[in-house]
């Protein structure tokens, strides 16, 4: 104790007054001294100085991580189990329901999780980004296989697209995503929910006015997808679909090859993101860059077992009239990224 209290006064002399050593006493009980006197261990004994800078050490160790703890999340709480488990029940219908991608209804709601959790604003963005795009690796193959047992999936394009998708993705992940700031993303992902909305209420789709471009063609297309897909988080679907629509592929063979890209698209934009986001300060616990574990586990597991239910309620719902519905719901997340990116 006496030792600690030394290394204290020996940094802030003024703040705390001194107690004698226990070696001037004869051993007994440290006494008070006056508040301008300072006693310090002898410096010529260096078991005493070696001792002193140790504990100073220690002490600095252990106040850091009392405070890494008072502002890092806790890595699991029944609280925010529930929270995720909702948040992946509610993603995972809807995407089954409605045929959209989850990440417009995850990320800004990870983000005000996060956010409430005392992660910093601009990082709280990044990771919602990042762990709605892991999600997609699991959701995505539980997709393909019911369309690859219908025979929907046009594979020849998948080989095509998929090596621009993986260059385009590690491009965003490891470059774009990593050098923005958590508000140019969030104003990016506002913009896009909002565009996607408005193209859920209007419900246009691109005429079929030309052919399936050659191998160059297709890798430019698939790098277009996947960088803009790593930036806003989604399975690239708002983007493929419309494409192969126009170069004349059949619509369920679109939608069923879209389903087979969001695989590629998470695994590459998912390895970027740990990368870029390794040794990163300010992280919360559990976290594998931007990747946000504990939250990657529970929506993932939640929405896969939902999203069936979704897509069996579409053959007895009105999904038309749902899509405007819940395009008002868009508008509103829409508005609180924008609302994000504009101020933080």
């Amino acid at each position: 104790l006496w030792l600690r209290c030394a290394a204290v006064r020996r940094l802030h002399p003024r703040i705390m007054p001194c107690c004698v050593a226990p070696w001037q006493t004869g051993g007994a009980a440290p006494r008070r001294a006056p508040r301008t006197r300072l006693v310090l261990p002898p410096w010529h004994d260096p078991g005493a100085a070696a001792t002193l800078a140790h504990l100073s050490q220690i002490c600095a160790a252990l106040s850091f991580a009392a405070n890494a703890r008072r502002t890092r999340p806790m890595l699991l709480e029944p609280p925010l189990i529930l929270q995720l488990a909702l948040l992946g029940v509610v993603t995972g219908f809807l995407a089954g329901l409605l045929g959209i991608g989850g990440g417009m209804i995850m990320v800004p709601f990870l983000t005000l999780l996060m956010d409430s959790r005392g992660v910093a604003g601009g990082l709280a963005v990044k990771m919602a980004i990042a762990t709605s795009m892991a999600t997609i690796m699991f959701t995505s193959l539980s997709s393909v296989r019911a369309h690859h047992k219908r025979g929907a999936v046009r594979w020849d394009l998948v080989r095509g697209l998929a090596p621009g998708i993986v260059a385009g993705s590690l491009l965003g992940s490891l470059g774009v995503f990593a050098l923005l700031k958590g508000s140019s993303l969030a104003l990016v992902f506002g913009l896009f929910v909002a565009f996607s909305a408005t193209q859920m209420i209007l419900d246009r789709k691109p005429k079929p006015s030309r052919q399936m471009p050659a191998t160059a063609g297709q890798f430019g297309a698939g790098a277009g997808i996947g960088f803009l897909s790593g930036l806003v988080g989604a399975g690239g679907g708002f983007i493929s679909v419309p494409f192969m629509t126009w170069c004349n592929v059949a619509i369920h063979n679109a939608v069923a090859t879209s389903a087979a890209l969001g695989f590629p698209i998470a695994v590459a934009n998912v390895a970027g993101y740990v990368i870029s986001g390794h040794g990163l300060s300010g992280l919360p616990a559990g976290s594998l860059g931007y990747i946000w574990l504990p939250a990657l586990a529970v929506i993932a597991l939640c929405s896969v077992f939902t999203a069936p239910l979704g897509a069996k309620a579409a053959h007895s719902l009105p999904v038309a009239s749902l899509k405007r519905v819940f395009a008002s719901v868009l508008y509103l997340l829409a508005a609180y990224m924008l609302h994000k990116a504009l101020t933080s």
